[in-house]
C-alpha cells in the first residue's frame, strides 16, 4: 500500500493535541491498513522516527433523519496513535 494511502487526515481535537506535548500523534488511517505500515508510512512523510503505534477501530454513529422516521450511518473509522522516538515532532502540527 503506498504511503500517501495509509495515512487519511491528522485528528484535531483537544485530546490529541494534549498527546502531541507527550510526542504522540493522532492520524485516521485506512483500515485494512497494519501497524507495520502506518510505521513505515509516518516514517517516510514526516522523516521522524517511530517509537510505536497504537491502533483503534471506531464504530460509526447511529443518526436520525430529521424528515423520515429513518437512521443513517456515519461511516467506521479507524485511528492510529503514533509516538516518536526522543526529541523528533512533526512541524505540521506544531505552526
Amino acid at each position: 500500500m503506498p504511503d500517501r494511502t495509509v495515512l487519511i487526515k491528522p485528528v484535531i481535537s483537544e485530546k490529541s493535541y494534549a498527546l502531541m506535548e507527550k510526542g504522540a500523534y493522532v492520524f485516521v488511517v485506512d483500515p485494512r491498513a497494519s501497524k507495520v505500515e502506518i510505521r513505515e508510512a509516518v516514517e517516510s512523510i514526516f522523516s521522524v522516527r517511530v517509537d510505536s503505534v497504537n491502533t483503534l477501530n471506531r464504530k460509526g454513529k447511529r443518526k436520525r433523519n430529521r424528515r423520515a422516521p429513518t437512521f443513517g450511518q456515519r461511516p467506521d473509522t479507524k485511528r492510529a496513535i503514533v509516538r516518536l522516538k526522543g526529541e523528533d515532532r512533526i512541524e505540521l502540527f506544531e505552526s
